[in-house]
């Protein structure tokens, strides 16, 4: 077993990131392995949208102009790549991948990993697009292990870029649960990319630090993973943004859960991790459980789910909510006046004016229109025709930000679960081989953990109202329909504070769209945070824009900028 760190880099967080990363990465300091992550939920409608129009597609198609540009210094610096950017069609990536390599005269022995697309396989409803299991890392594995330069996947999990190159690297078998569970916590890390290393986060302009210099163009991060699974999360020398116990424990409550968090290869504990700073721009990872995997894989579907328009009207200076009122009743009586009138019909007057304002935007307020329905036709000119028809005999300063269009289609995505035996896990090896992936032999199902004891509450002593955000860090995200909004501190005082301030009752308090959802929180002590999960709150996913955040990335700002009662003590 190899003695020295396994040093990963990532180089993408989503279809669309910063496209030159991959280059930075290779050049900016030594790796030994650079994976990327472009496949998300609305990834997987966009790429099935493109499969529809061409079957040669349904891939990310930005990895094959990154790799014209870096396959040649990933060979020259004996890097391998491990990418999910193969999407709906990985053997069709490794195939582009395999003529690139022939036409820039560099040698790369590409492989990949199929199986994960079941939408041939059970039925899965009317109009589904996609239907993708979240594989794991073993399939990376073996094709690393047969020599493989380049890895292309589809769906498999976030963290599986990372859990199967250490797998491969350190010769772990499918039982090493330990070892795994401190790798799939580095791949959660790294996963967003930046995110670990001062993007989003919460703390950007803190302890002094230039936000603008910060963020102007922080470096991706890499992971030095040992044998053990224990690791330090780092960036490259001389790159911008930060590593610190902050940006870590950002990223880990991220798009996460309960303290178990489920993968196909292993459940790792989040709430045995420990972060212990380990120096500049280092944070040591360890003590880090895995147990066995549940016996099921997720299976992420997206359908079409029909057509959307949406109308934002301008109500500027006095009488705003009469403003709202008049133009409401106006468009509602078009519909009811139309031959068809959209299945869905919602309103958001958003309060963005000022009392005696500088300039007219600020003098302003947003009236929100949003409309849906199965067929275009009741989406489109039924709605333009409603809206624009208003502008010589509605409210005064009658304007709107944009002419409505005819509509565009929507997704909607939900998760279902299926047995881990009847996936096809298989790894297509650099001479065509073909091996196929167990499924585990052990599996665990997942079982609530129960909530640990708490600190005793700090003893009573005066307060001041100030926004909450002034002694806790925030970051939320996105889960099909749910929300999730992790919140931590950075001392164990502060602690003391909220584990007891931050309950399910108060955060509905604090955040009133939640009070009529069900609310789970899971406590972290390791991580000094409570994870909360909001179901429902994002409807239908993101591709189906229910809600003005439509992937809740602003939920954990608004909370932070609540007032709440804050000991002295800690301000």
């Amino acid at each position: 077993m190899p003695d020295r760190p396994l040093r990963i880099g990532n180089a993408s967080g989503f279809y669309g990131d910063r496209f030159d990363a991959l280059r930075d990465m290779l050049t900016d300091g030594p790796l030994d392995v650079l994976t990327g992550d472009y496949l998300a939920e609305l990834t997987m409608l966009i790429l099935g949208r493109d499969r529809l129009r061409d079957p040669q597609l349904g891939y990310a198609r930005t990895f094959l102009r990154q790799a014209e540009e870096c396959l040649g210094l990933a060979h020259d610096r004996g890097v391998r790549i491990v990418v999910n950017a193969g999407g709906l069609n990985p053997a069709g990536l490794a195939d582009r991948v395999r003529e690139l390599s022939a036409r820039l005269g560099v040698p790369a022995a590409v492989a990949h990993v199929e199986g994960d697309d079941l939408s041939g396989r059970g039925n899965w409803g009317e109009g589904t697009l996609t239907a993708n299991a979240y594989l794991g890392g073993h399939g990376i594995a073996a094709c690393l292990r047969a020599g493989a330069d380049v890895v292309v996947t589809g769906r498999v999990t976030d963290a599986a870029l990372v859990t199967g190159a250490a797998a491969a690297h350190f010769g772990w078998g499918p039982e090493a649960y330990d070892e795994l569970a401190g790798a799939v916590v580095a791949g959660h890390v790294l996963e967003c990319g930046t995110q670990a290393t001062g993007g989003n986060y919460a703390f950007f302009d803190a302890d002094g630090r230039d936000p603008v210099r910060q963020l102007l163009r922080p470096g991706f991060p890499l992971a030095e993973i040992h044998a053990d699974g224990s690791g330090v999360i780092t960036k490259h020398d001389g790159t911008g943004g930060h590593v610190d116990l902050g940006t870590v424990t950002a990223q880990l409550l991220y798009e996460t859960g309960p303290a178990r968090y489920a993968g196909p290869d292993v459940t790792a504990r989040l709430d045995s991790v420990r972060l212990t700073q380990d120096g500049k721009d280092r944070v040591r990872v360890d003590g880090v459980r895995g147990e066995a995997p549940p016996p099921t894989l997720k299976v992420g579907l997206n359908r079409l789910g029909g057509f959307r328009n949406e109308v934002v009207f301008v109500l500027t200076g006095l009488a705003v909510d009469a403003k709202a009122a008049v133009v409401r009743a106006q468009v509602e009586d078009a519909f009811d006046r139309a031959t068809s009138r959209p299945a869905e019909v919602r309103w958001e007057l958003s309060r963005t004016d000022r009392a005696d304002a500088g300039t007219e935007e600020t003098a302003s307020a947003l009236l929100r229109l949003v409309v849906r329905d199965p067929e275009q036709d009741a989406v489109g000119r039924a709605v333009s025709g409603a809206a624009v028809e208003l502008a010589l005999g509605s409210y005064p300063g009658f304007h709107v930000t944009a002419p409505p269009g005819k509509g565009a289609p929507y997704g909607v995505f939900r998760a279902a679960h299926v047995e881990q035996g009847v996936v096809p896990h298989t790894a297509v090896l650099p001479d065509g081989a073909r091996v196929e992936v167990p499924p585990p032999s052990h599996t665990r199902a997942l079982e609530a953990v129960p909530e640990p004891a708490l600190p005793e509450p700090l003893p009573p002593g005066p307060t001041r109202r100030a926004p909450l955000g002034l002694v806790a860090g925030a970051r939320s995200g996105d889960k099909g329909g749910d929300a999730n909004l992790g919140v931590w501190v950075r001392d164990e005082e502060a602690w003391r504070w909220l584990v007891h301030e931050l309950t399910v009752d108060r955060l509905a308090q604090l955040l009133p769209e939640t009070a009529q959802l069900t609310v789970v929180r899971h406590v972290l002590p390791n991580l000094r945070a409570v994870n909360f999960v909001v179901e429902g709150l994002l409807g239908e996913g993101v591709a189906a824009q229910a809600r003005f955040d439509p992937q809740a990335k602003g939920l954990g700002e608004w909370l932070r900028s609540r007032h709440v009662e804050i000991p002295e003590d800690l301000l």
